[in-house]
């Protein structure tokens, strides 16, 4: 009966000392999880955070603690759709150039988007940072009041509310050039010399909000030869919709005329990017979307004309037309799959009745006739009258001009009749590249007439030859770089290969004929 006693009282001794062994072992394990990274031999903790641009040993990041800040204060905000389809790492950039912070900010929305890649590398070098003169108030389009907010009203939607309230919402510490929609402080920034500045920290919350914002009300542009779209925002903001008439493959007929052609919302989406990898600046930014026919535009518009022309077709997709002087009849409806179109949506510019604009007849304008030809097509020394022709008889008219065929030649784009300027400006600002729906038609061909200026003028703006040429080695390759940041739009990939391949063609062929001059 002892020896039993002994035996049980050593096995339970021994079941004790192995419990307190396995509870030593998880105390163990547990305090080695919980101590600091700092504390630990593996450097991959180290290694990772270098990587991210955040000191090992730091309890949290500078720049997270900062983006927390402006998360909160952008939900706080008056315009909660606008923040709310933005993106995390863009949400926040309230400031323009010349305003404090801008710098910060832009290096911080565009590390994770930029890095590593040659559109980075090519907006970091120095024919891309070449300073624009200092903008003066009498340069800038708007002169705003400082104090002026921007105004809420009531409606159903839940993304506003009364005036009587938007002091208490209206983020604390902030300017009220921080209560504008993006749209809004995009009209705010437009100056003399640029559309939107180099590093515009607001270009990607703008094409964000073009490609996600709710739309509220859709309505036939007036004018125009082809169907068009004005869409409105809950926050006022506004765009143009050019729906997909064609397929990326597809190449304009050969035996089309120019002024019969079709307008692709694709080229619309290309040309910003483009006219951006030039620097010129000169087009309103472009996002692609695609749209819901039956929510986003039957079902809201107050167009009666519009709303007319829709029907469902034999295969079941909500289809539509419009009135327009081609292409806006049953035959050449806009289909959806059954009700998604694809769709260019560019910002628009402000209302003539608040910033006028002039329109200019372009010196080298077509005929727009099947067998009559124009002067310039007729006269190889047309570029002389038009030296002595105001506004190209003095300033840089004409060499911007010269810069507006380039890019049209880039893009195969044929229907450049006419231009416009901001009038507040005068003789000396930029043109405004409006209207590229005809651009990248074909890629198994080029049209050498649309580079008219650029021969029988033989003149270009040294700073403009000069990107040419970088633009044609292999670092910054035309192609490659407009490749890279087609890819970031929603409806990527935006341009057919051949078509990026037909850029760098053209491109030397520019350069040649510069050399000839």
């Amino acid at each position: 009966m002892q020896w039993r006693m002994q035996m049980l009282f050593q096995r339970k001794l021994k079941i004790r000392f192995l419990f307190l062994l396995f509870l030593a072992l998880l105390v163990h394990l547990v305090m080695d999880f919980a101590l600091p990274t700092t504390h630990r031999s593996c450097g991959c903790d180290t290694k990772a955070s270098k990587a991210m641009g955040v000191l090992s040993g730091s309890s949290m990041p500078a720049s997270l603690k900062k983006l927390s800040l402006r998360i909160l204060q952008d939900f706080s905000g008056s315009n909660g759709s606008l923040e709310k389809s933005s993106q995390p790492e863009r949400a926040g950039l309230h400031l323009r150039a010349g305003e404090p912070g801008v710098q910060q900010q832009h290096e911080e929305a565009n590390a994770g988007w930029t890095r590593g890649s040659k559109l980075a590398a090519l907006f970091e070098h120095p024919l891309y940072n070449i300073p624009v003169p200092e903008v003066t108030e009498k340069d800038k389009l708007f002169i705003v009041n400082p104090m002026e907010k921007f105004s809420l009203r009531s409606s159903r939607s839940d993304e506003w509310v009364s005036s009587s309230k938007a002091e208490t919402l209206l983020p604390t510490g902030k300017t009220a050039y921080d209560t504008y929609p993006t749209w809004l402080k995009f009209h705010i920034g437009i100056n003399r010399y640029e559309l939107y500045p180099r590093r515009d920290p607001l270009l990607p919350t703008l094409l964000q909000d073009l490609a996600t914002q709710r739309i509220i009300s859709s309505v036939q542009k007036s004018g125009g030869t082809q169907l068009k779209l004005i869409m409105t925002f809950p926050n006022y903001g506004q765009a143009l919709f050019k729906p997909m008439k064609q397929t990326r493959d597809q190449e304009t007929p050969i035996d089309f005329f120019y002024f019969s052609d079709f307008e692709r919302h694709n080229a619309e989406i290309a040309a910003f990017h483009l006219d951006r990898i030039l620097d010129f600046r000169r087009i309103p930014p472009v996002s692609g979307r695609l749209v819901n026919i039956t929510k986003e535009i039957r079902d809201i518009t107050t167009d009666k004309k519009l709303a007319k022309t829709f029907f469902i077709s034999p295969a079941g997709n909500v289809c539509f037309y419009g009135e327009c002087s081609y292409y806006c009849s049953t035959e050449h409806a806009l289909c959806g799959k059954p009700d998604r179109l694809e769709g260019s949506m560019a910002a628009l510019l402000p209302d003539k009745t608040l910033a006028k604009r002039r329109s200019w007849r372009s010196p080298w304008r077509r005929s727009y006739h099947k067998s009559k030809k124009a002067e310039w097509e007729l006269n190889p020394n047309y570029c002389a009258q038009v030296r002595e022709t105001p506004p190209y008889d003095s300033g840089h008219r004409l060499l911007d001009l010269i810069d507006m065929a380039i890019l049209d030649f880039l893009m195969g784009n044929m229907d450049r009749h006419h231009y416009e300027t901001f009038e507040k400006f005068g003789n000396d600002t930029f043109l405004l590249h409006l209207d590229n729906g005809r651009g990248f038609g074909t890629h198994s061909r080029d049209e050498p007439s649309i580079l008219a200026p650029l021969h029988q003028c033989c003149s270009i703006k040294k700073s403009t030859y000069l990107r040419l040429q970088l633009l044609a080695t292999q670092p910054y390759r035309l192609s490659d770089v407009l490749r890279e940041a087609l890819a970031a739009d929603p409806l990527a990939p935006v341009l057919a290969e051949p078509h990026l391949k037909a850029l760098d063609r053209r491109l030397e062929k520019v350069l040649v004929a510069v050399g000839h001059c």
